[in-house]
Formats: C-alpha cells, structure tokens, sequence
C-alpha cells in the first residue's frame, strides 16, 4: 500500500474504535469528529496529504529496491549525508505545515521505528529478546503508513531515587503473566501525547535505577487492543473558531493516561521482556536519541521561525520597532534562531557511519541544541507577553465583530497602518501562542520534551569530551601528573 492520504488516516482511526475516555464519559461514534479531537485530526490528515502531493512528492517520500510503492520519506534509514539533508528538509516540510507545533508529528514516531529496527542487533542472542520482531514492525509501518503514539514515563508515586515501587496492585505498567499466547501487562503508564489518535502505541521502558525486572520490557500493539485504555485530559481546544483560537482549534494534541488491564502482548509483537541490561543497552545504545534529537531540533527550529515573525508582526503592528529594548529582545529571538540552525548544520556536517552502516548525525551538537532550547521557548514566550503588553488582554471574539458594536471597536481597536479586525488577529494569535492554556502546555512541553533540563545538561558533561582541552592547559603550565 505505501503512503496513505489524510482521508485514509481518518477512515483507518474511525474504524478502529479505540477506547478513549474524555471528561469521564468514554467516547461513542467517530473519534474525527469530537471537538476536542477533530482539530488535531484534520491537521495531521493535512500531513498524509501532502506526502501525496505532486509538487513535494519526491521530496517527501523514496522507493524500496524491491517495492513499487512510495513510502514516507521518515522512514528512510540514511546511508550518507545527503540521505539526512533529504530526511531534514522532508521533516521541514511536515512542520512548516502545522508551524512546529506538533510534537508528535508523523515523522516524529517513524524516526523512531526507523531507527530502533536500525540498532535490532542490539538484542541478538540475549534472553527474552527479540530483534525481529522489530523489524517486522518496521517493515509493517512503511508498508501500511501506521501512525504511531509513545509512552515511556511510569506514573509519579514517589520520585525518590530508592523507591522500588513496589504494590499489591501495580501502578507503573508490569508484566504480570507469560503464557503460550505472549505477556500479560497490568497497570499505567503516563503522557501518551495523541493517546487513542494512532494505529498503534509503543511502549518501552526508559532505563533507571532499581528497575524491576517485571517493568523492563518494549513492545507495540494496535490502540484498539483489548484491555488498553486512554483516560484524556482536560482538552485544551478553546473553541472551533480559527479567529477566537487559532492555534488550539488546529494543533491541540491530547495527551493521555495509558491503563493496560490484563492486556495481552501476542509474541510477535514484544521486542524484550524481562532482561533489565537489553533495556538500558537499547535505550542508550541504539541510534534512537540522535535521529530523534534530529527530527525534533528540526521541527524547533521551524517553531522558532514562526515565534520570531508573530513577534515582528506584533512590534509592526503597534510600530514599535525604534526603541532599542524591542531590538534587543527580538535579536534574543534571532540569536536563538541562528544558534539552533547552526548547530543542526554542524550535527549533519560532522555525521558519521555507525556500527549499523547508517549515517548517523553528530550527538554533541544536538545535545546542546536540545539543552538550550527548554530554556530559550519560556523566554521567547515572555517576550511576546512583553511586547503584546496590555493589548494581549482586552481581545474582543469573532462574533463581536458581527455584532453592532463593529463601529466602535472599528474606531477604538484600530492599529498602526492596520485596521481593528486585523490587528485583534495578530494579537489573539499571540495569546493563543503564549498565554492560553494551549500556549502554556507548549510551554511545559518543551521544557520538559526530552526530560529533566538538569539531567540533559548533566548528560551532556559526561559525554562532552574535554580530556584534549585539559591537556593543553596541563601542557601550558607543565604538570606533570596531568601529562
């Protein structure tokens, strides 16, 4: 089949029926078409059709050898550098689409299908392992185009660092049961952004201490498994007018609690189970964390783009362009821009093959991309607050302007060079980026994308090499034990 387009995306979830729970009621009928969910459905059904779009198609989708079928281009595993130049600017053109708010784009979970099929190897003689079942999921994904959502965090009982976590009742999500049919999983996981909105979910266990065995598995399964749940969050839509709430009525992703009640993992369907070294061997060994780094540096960079010309827009509406504390606040932005840009160049100029033949983009550069972007999205949302000011307050509805006081917010809301409408646009665009409940999810998001900021930095001392830069200064001033 190959590539699919945004009608068969919707058709495929619609007929799956997967048990989605919303504001204690569990949903009935199309999940397309419920308010809190059809947004985000029409913008990612956008994504499947402009694959199929004949003016992008080379540039969004390759050919297999052996397959007459395209398939989307995410699913490439690169071979040399133009391969990951082809797989970025593909990933450009999805987050151009939906401005870098999705995290959970299509390419962002094939990325990460691609790349554990990648490092399978990684499992090859190990107990309870299972490599080719991962390839199979590969090959399954392309072939058929499968969305896929993630869950890796293990609900938050106690976070102390000694807590075993164990109950009567599992919390975290265990294996509870093997028999001739697969494993039998009970109990939650958390986070499962577009939760319910995909063929399938996989689930994997991130590496820690005092990991219990019983916790220490990785599988995919359909979201329409029998005993899987998804208990949703207060849906942060504000409404359906793209006017009110232009961004939250197209890129609400949904995230979710994950229940797993007795379900069963057919087989061919775990990849390890029960071998606690497989799974801190596969997290951080395979080629996972640096193709996702890849995509997602790449989707920031364009969400940067698109902070950085809703705040010129702002600063030129209210023709504010000629005090010095706006320039120095949007060269903040421009900063922040061009630092990401670049380091993103340098992880694909300094990529190399890897054990598995792929080529595999820098890590350092991305790491400190992915470093320093929780820190700069909070400011940048500041910024815009600062520059909107109070103007980011008194924003009138659509259905006000149809109202008869038109007149009077024609004449009082007017804006420099622009008219009242327009200007309550830009200005309900901004808030909706920065100060709705949607805005400050996207926030937390992205503070928090690839975790802990004071974990990322220390995961980025220890693997930084800095031996040949003591060396020099160990040379300089002659020490001897140092040479």
């Amino acid at each position: 089949m190959g590539t699919i387009n945004g009608k068969d995306f919707i058709d495929r979830l619609d007929e799956m029926e997967n048990e989605i729970w919303y504001d204690g009621e569990k949903i009935k009928g199309k999940i397309s078409e419920h308010p809190a969910f059809k947004g985000i459905l029409k913008s990612k059904a956008s994504l499947y059709d402009l694959q199929n779009d004949s003016l992008l198609k080379e540039e969004m989708t390759f050919f297999l050898p052996d397959k007459k079928e395209s398939i989307g281009l995410s699913y490439l595993q690169p071979k040399t550098k133009e391969d990951l130049k082809r797989r970025r600017k593909m990933m450009e053109h999805w987050a151009r689409c939906t401005h870098g708010m999705m995290g959970r784009s299509p390419d962002y979970m094939n990325t990460a299908i691609m790349s554990f099929a990648s490092s399978a190897s990684l499992l090859k003689d190990r107990e309870n392992c299972f490599p080719e079942n991962i390839q199979s999921l590969y090959e399954r994904a392309m072939e058929q185009d499968l969305s896929f959502t993630h869950t890796f965090i293990t609900p938050q009982v106690n976070r102390s660092q000694s807590y075993l976590g164990f109950t009567e009742h599992p919390i975290s999500a265990k294996v509870i049961d093997r028999n001739e049919k697969g494993i039998i999983i009970k109990g939650a996981r958390l986070l499962a952004t577009q939760g319910g909105l995909t063929d399938e979910i996989l689930v994997i266990t991130a590496p820690r201490l005092f990991l219990d065995p019983d916790e220490a598995f990785a599988f995919s399964i359909p979201s329409n498994t029998k005993g899987l749940k998804f208990i949703c969050r207060e849906s942060f839509v504000g409404g359906e007018s793209s006017f009110n709430h232009p961004l939250s009525s197209r890129y609400e992703e949904m995230d979710s609690i994950v229940v797993f009640d007795n379900v069963l993992v057919p087989w061919e369907r775990v990849f390890f189970y029960d071998n606690v070294d497989a799974t801190t061997d596969f997290m951080t060994q395979s080629s996972f964390h640096t193709f996702a780094y890849h995509q997602v540096v790449t989707r920031q960079i364009v969400k940067t783009e698109f902070i950085l010309g809703v705040a010129q827009l702002l600063v030129e509406t209210i023709n504010v362009d000629e005090y010095q504390h706006i320039q120095e606040k949007l060269s903040e932005m421009i900063i922040g821009l061009e630092t990401m840009k670049a380091l993103l160049e340098k992880s694909e100029n300094d990529a190399k093959i890897d054990q598995w033949d792929l080529m595999r983009p820098c890590m350092i550069p991305l790491q400190i991309a992915s470093n320093i972007f929780p820190r700069i999205y909070p400011r940048f949302s500041e910024i815009i607050q600062l520059i909107g000011a109070s103007g980011m307050i008194s924003l009138p509805t659509e259905r006000a302007f149809e109202s008869e006081n038109r007149a009077e917010l024609d004449q009082y809301l007017q804006a420099y060079s622009m008219n009242a409408k327009d200007r309550v646009k830009i200005f309900r665009l901004a808030w909706d980026l920065t100060m709705s409940s949607f805005g400050t999810r996207q926030t937390q998001y992205e503070r928090y994308f690839f975790g802990d900021p004071i974990r990322l930095s220390s995961n980025l001392y220890k693997n930084y090499l800095k031996e040949n830069h003591v060396g020099k200064i160990s040379q300089f001033l002659n020490l001897k034990n140092k040479e």
